[in-house]
């Protein structure tokens, strides 16, 4: 039985990339319909199998079946010449290739983008680097935690005048980039129709991290502003942070705009007098201490689901800042089937993050969970390029495959 379509069917895509950001690009296509054919080192394969949590699988961790859902797996040794030629041969039938190897590392290899193209002439190959692929960082090693480092992330996050902290995932930046990359795989196949010819798309970590910063480039270069870290609240909003709650919780609140302060101020703090006195942002930023205590105080005098629930009857944006345990308790993620429960032929049940975004007419679907490492040599190498079984067999012997 044939499943509805998808608005990727038809796109073939190469992931040559290891750990997140490329491939996640790759995963988000692969949900949409594209093919996506993880390509990886004979033998031990991309290291994000063995990242998190272990199954009892030696091949396959939790982030991995979580993050290579929907991908099929070959094994090919690009380092070796015959590697890289049989890589030419799929490239020749592929429209995309996601790789996240230091700059310079493909043409090494005799992989380079002219070399591709040459073979096919419509391939949109992306690059994702922790620098990109010029300046006079792109040769250094970057994962996420430093990209959020260079791009400024970082420095943002902790308490004023404490240790700058982890900001959340330490992925963030390999996520965002893959989300980044996505957009540009897909400009760039929007391209390919209009002029039939490919291009390559260039993503650096830090930057992903930096274009996401709002207006701290602007308001340093026009007055000199150096943004620091803010703790709970907010520089230019009050009352806008988080809050503890009387059973030992905690809140977040969000009145973005005088009118949200007003609802704050009348129906959940009872206290026309502060929506009166401060009706402005400015006023509230200037008198923080009084705002933000006179929040606490109402925060605290109740329970955590109190507080959303009396918060959100006087419309004003609240939520209890969630654990991974509230979120498996959350009836709007149940509604949502944000948590999708996937079999596994081996293990059972597996929980994992819903298909984003939400298409009404095309949407993707999750297929299957990360491959077993190989899991479609045969298909690849036997059926589409007509390897026989005895050469097959060579190619494993010399670590070709």
């Amino acid at each position: 039985m044939s499943r509805p379509a998808r608005p990727m069917d038809g796109v073939r895509v190469l992931d040559l990339a290891t750990f997140i950001a490329a491939p996640f690009t790759a995963t988000i296509l692969g949900e949409f319909g594209a093919e996506v054919i993880k390509v990886e080192q004979p033998g031990a394969g991309d290291p994000m199998r063995q990242f998190g949590t272990h199954t009892e699988i030696d091949d396959s961790s939790l982030a991995w079946l979580s993050e290579a859902r929907n991908k099929h797996s070959i094994t090919l040794n690009l380092k070796a010449p015959e590697g890289a030629a049989l890589f030419k041969r799929l490239v020749a039938q592929a429209d995309v290739v996601c790789e996240n190897f230091r700059p310079g590392t493909l043409a090494k290899w005799g992989l380079d983008y002219d070399v591709l193209r040459a073979i096919n002439p419509k391939l949109v190959l992306l690059q994702v680097s922790g620098y990109g692929q010029d300046g006079p960082y792109r040769d250094r090693p970057g994962f996420a935690r430093i990209a959020h480092a260079v791009g400024g992330l970082t420095y943002l996050a902790g308490m004023p005048g404490e240790a700058p902290v982890t900001p959340g995932s330490t992925s963030l930046a390999d996520y965002i980039s893959g989300l980044f990359g996505a957009i540009g795989i897909l400009m760039a196949l929007r391209a390919v129709e209009q002029t039939g010819q490919g291009q390559t798309v260039d993503i650096a970590l830090f930057e992903t991290i930096f274009r996401v910063l709002d207006e701290i480039a602007p308001a340093y270069a026009r007055h000199g502003t150096v943004r620091e870290r803010e703790g709970l609240g907010t520089r230019n909003v009050c009352p806008h942070g988080h809050f503890p709650t009387k059973d030992g919780g905690w809140v977040a609140i969000a009145c973005t705009s005088d009118k949200i302060w007003q609802r704050m101020a009348r129906n959940v703090l009872d206290r026309p007098d502060l929506g009166d006195s401060h009706p402005t942002t400015a006023d509230r930023v200037a008198a923080r201490p009084l705002i933000d205590g006179a929040v606490s105080g109402f925060t605290t005098a109740y329970s955590t689901k109190e507080v959303v629930e009396i918060c959100s009857r006087g419309e004003v944006p609240c939520s209890a800042i969630n654990s991974i345990a509230d979120i498996f308790e959350d009836p709007q993620f149940e509604a949502r089937g944000t948590l999708q429960r996937i079999q596994h032929a081996l293990l059972g049940e597996i929980v994992i993050p819903d298909v984003l975004p939400r298409l009404s007419g095309t949407p993707g679907a999750i297929d299957g969970l990360g491959p077993r490492l190989g899991d479609w040599n045969d298909k690849v190498y036997g059926e589409r390029l007509g390897i026989g079984a005895g050469e097959m067999e060579k190619l494993r012997r010399d670590g070709i495959i």
